[in-house]
């Protein structure tokens, strides 16, 4: 009866005993289970508590009351975290941008790039309509003439402004760099002069006269495409250009194991860029308190553009939860808030997004260098929005055509800016100079742009991340709808192989169709109709 007793008692599925034994395995098993979630994602939970160190960090440290070479020192390993992300991303772009072009035949190629190219003007249009949209009706600039008071401790330098003309030919001039080696560092920029000149009445008249200079920063899109352009040239070389594809797949693949080696330091150097610019503002709150409704208007529409239409539309491209396609790029989201630099979050978002979501390397280092260059969605709305603050500010009701101007000119100058922190305040200044606004004013953007910067790029690269997915889903889709099509004509070719005695293309047809569906019925085997 013990024998019976413990064998009823303990038998399971498997015909192993069950009892406390068992039970001790069942919580190891969740114990387990447990563990292997956070070795799984061992590496989100660290970069999220980093963030959340950071700021404990930064509250704690504020008291002390650091002076500007203390604040410094405790920046650096956070400053060592944007100099090595920086340092793969040449090596990152050019590579990955030449074997992806490379992996891709021509007519796919230009596919995949007419859709992405349409996807980024679209969102980027979207982004411009809906901050102009929320600006009109939160009005973040109306009553608050009284902004600039001195106590606010503003910054005194304003970039200087260009005219609109000189800012889009300098972006078409840095798609053609003169001398590749210094595009690695430097890029082409308009400055002016003042000259003197005699007019023919005999008065002397200044003119202001465009001079180009080349300024420190990496000019991506040169680079972008210049790696497009001889990626396809070496597919078009075949036999003879497949050693070159070869030595910048193993570099591309090369430079990876660096970003997997960077990204178990991102914790860390997150948790110090946060807390040092939490400790080296002087007075946030009476910031936040008195251009509260112009950050609130800029982040609610990050909110709404990253949370729901981009969303949206990857759902209604691919029919798959987008959600969880984020929830695998928490740790480049995250990348994004702390670094507020879309080219330093290259690395991780194309290790991330190739290995949590699945997306095909041809696809994702094909088209996230050229979006973390040409779609800057947050960078959009951060721009309309700052344009229509401003032009509340000054009182300055906006007349459609000017509407249109901001719309259009935020969309085009967006893909010039520069995918590092700060870099979408300088063509703020294009935009109003395009509708004659003064430029005075972005002491007051330049002000909280720290804030709002960190919406700006997460939502930038969040819709790479998105647009990757769509394309990828497309590009499976049309290699599934081949491979089907294939299929069906090998099937045919052998149906019809077997019809040895049959000339007439129907009658083979008709003897196929039997073979399917009747085979004892021998006059459908002679009949054409």
């Amino acid at each position: 009866m013990e024998e019976a007793a413990e064998g009823k008692a303990g038998n399971g599925p498997n015909g192993y005993a069950e009892g406390p034994a068992a039970a001790e395995r069942g919580g190891g098993g969740r114990l387990g289970g447990c563990r292997a979630f956070l070795r799984r994602n061992a590496l989100v939970v660290l970069t999220v508590s980093g963030v959340v160190a950071g700021v404990a960090l930064g509250a704690a440290v504020r008291g002390a009351a650091l002076g500007p070479a203390q604040v410094a020192y405790l920046a650096f390993p956070g400053e060592l975290l944007l100099r090595m992300l920086r340092m793969v991303i040449l090596p990152l772009v050019v590579c990955s941008l030449v074997s992806g072009a490379a992996s891709l035949d021509t007519r796919s190629l230009g596919r995949l790039g007419g859709i992405a190219l349409a996807y980024f003007l679209g969102t980027t249009l979207l982004a411009s309509g809906l901050a102009v949209a929320l600006g009109f009706i939160v009005r973040p600039g109306a009553g608050a003439s009284a902004l600039n008071a001195p106590e606010l401790g503003l910054p005194g330098a304003v970039p200087t402004t260009k005219e609109t003309v000189d800012s889009f030919l300098d972006l078409v001039r840095n798609l053609f760099p003169s001398n590749l080696v210094a595009a690695a560092f430097r890029t082409y920029a308009t400055e002016y002069k003042m000259l003197l000149r005699n007019t023919t009445s005999g008065n002397v008249t200044e003119e202001k006269v465009p001079v180009g200079t080349e300024i420190e920063g990496m000019n991506i899109l040169g680079l972008v495409l210049f790696a497009l352009v001889l990626g396809v040239a070496l597919k078009k070389l075949g036999q003879e250009g497949e050693d070159l594809i070869r030595f910048f797949n193993s570099f591309n693949e090369a430079t990876m194991v660096l970003v997997s080696w960077i990204m178990w330091y991102v914790p860390i150097g997150i948790m110090f860029l946060v807390g040092s610019k939490i400790v080296e503002m002087e007075d946030i709150v009476l910031l936040v308190t008195s251009l509260g409704k112009y950050i609130f208007a800029s982040i609610l529409g990050h909110f709404i553009h990253g949370g729901i239409i981009l969303p949206l539309i990857y759902f209604a491209s691919t029919r798959q939860n987008p959600y969880r396609f984020l929830l695998g790029l928490i740790t480049p989201l995250t990348t994004a808030f702390a670094t507020c630099s879309s080219s330093a979050t290259l690395p991780s978002m194309i290790k991330c997004i190739e290995e949590n979501n699945g997306v095909d390397k041809r696809i994702s280092r094909f088209i996230l260098p050229i979006g973390a260059t040409v779609n800057m969605d947050g960078a959009a709305i951060f721009q309309c929005m700052a344009a229509v603050f401003i032009a509340q500010l000054n009182n300055v009701d906006l007349n459609p055509g000017q509407i249109f101007t901001i719309l259009v000119t935020a969309t085009a100058s967006s893909v010039g800016a520069a995918g590092v922190p700060a870099g979408g305040v300088l063509t703020i200044a294009i935009i109003l100079e395009a509708i004659g606004l003064p430029t005075n004013d972005l002491s007051l953007i330049l002000a909280v742009d720290w804030i709002v910067d960190r919406t700006t790029t997460v939502v930038n690269v969040e819709g790479d991340a998105l647009g990757a997915g769509i394309l990828n889903y497309l590009n499976e889709k049309e290699k599934k709808d081949k491979e089907q099509e294939l299929k069906e004509v090998n099937v045919e070719a052998v149906a019809n192989s077997k019809s040895e005695g049959e000339t007439s293309p129907l009658v083979t047809h008709k003897n196929q169709v039997s073979n399917t569906t009747s085979t004892a019925d021998p006059e459908s085997k002679e009949s054409v109709l």
